[in-house]
């Protein structure tokens, strides 16, 4: 199989489990919305994939989720944070992944780019959405599916890097 191949069948893989994860498991919140372990599958979508296909894997995985879920309007929204969480995190793994002591806390950082953009994309969109007042309600839920995300994907890395060819794409992604 070729490495082209190889990507895009992982990238696929990703993919799917995102928007499964996503939408597996949910624990609703009061705004209507739900946490969910899906976005620990976004950063690793970065982190082995790299930036520009973690985007396309994240961002499609997740918006099928909303798709599926029922959040219609959320689709394209999500496409682009979800995706942009994938991106940051594959850049900082490129830079800080390149020396073996920072790899892990390569994934770190960008689980800290996932709350960020979690919580900040969020509130921008639903502030159109809502106004100011009904976006902030949703912050701390949009907090505390990001620290989660943070956690599962630092719980899921080593297990993903013990697969030689998961392991052999995030490295491919470093030395670019």
């Amino acid at each position: 199989m070729t490495e082209k191949t190889k990507k895009l069948v992982l990238a696929s893989l990703m993919c799917a489990l995102t928007c499964v994860a996503t939408m597996v498991i949910r624990i609703p919140t009061p705004t209507m919305g739900y946490i969910h372990p899906g976005d620990a599958l976004v950063i690793l979508s970065g982190v082995i994939l790299g930036p520009s296909s973690g985007f396309l894997a994240a961002g499609i995985g997740s918006a099928l989720a909303d798709l599926l879920g029922g959040y219609f309007v959320y689709v394209p929204v999500t496409f682009v944070i979800k995706g942009l969480i994938a991106l940051f995190c594959g850049l900082i793994y490129q830079k800080a992944g390149k020396i073996p002591g920072f790899r892990y806390p390569a994934v770190a950082a960008g689980g800290v780019v996932d709350i960020f953009l979690v919580a900040g994309g969020y509130f921008l969109c639903e502030s159109f959405l809502y106004g100011p007042a009904g976006a902030l309600a949703s912050v701390p839920a949009n907090l505390i599916q990001g620290v989660s995300g943070l956690i599962i994907s630092l719980l899921l890395y080593p297990v993903l890097m013990a697969v030689p060819e998961v392991k052999q794409m995030a490295q491919t992604h470093q030395s670019l």
